[in-house]
């Protein structure tokens, strides 16, 4: 089963880029790419672009509305995300505790709807 991992962060308690603590953050999820990899678990990841380059879209009786920036504001931001294959939700929980982001915000883990089997 697929399951999706939301890193969600505190951009006030997060580390700087440029930093001697943001570059051995990076250090520690390339370890955790490598094991998802070794592991044959891995479907996709990336990090996200801040909430202020984000455009919200909306359609309403047919029109079509964006705004900048995020829908909500909460205290927490959605910063980037795994896409993992998993036997379960132990299997995935245990990779989603290797994440970086969960020492300083939270995983959120989610299973996949899989669309192909309503088709």
């Amino acid at each position: 089963m697929q399951y999706m991992l939301l890193i969600y962060t505190d951009p006030a308690a997060g580390l700087t880029p440029g930093t001697q603590e943001f570059a051995d953050m990076l250090v520690r999820y390339g370890k955790a790419n490598e094991a998802y990899h070794a592991d044959g678990v891995y479907k996709a990841g990336d990090a996200l672009q801040p909430p202020s380059t984000a455009t919200t879209v909306k359609v309403r009786n047919g029109k079509v509305q964006t705004m900048d920036g995020p829908f909500a504001e909460t205290k927490e931001m959605l910063a980037g995300y795994y896409l993992l294959d998993c036997p379960d939700l132990d299997a995935a929980i245990k990779y989603a505790a290797m994440i970086p982001g969960a020492e300083i915000g939270s995983i959120e883990v989610r299973p996949v709807v899989d669309l192909t089997k309503f088709r």
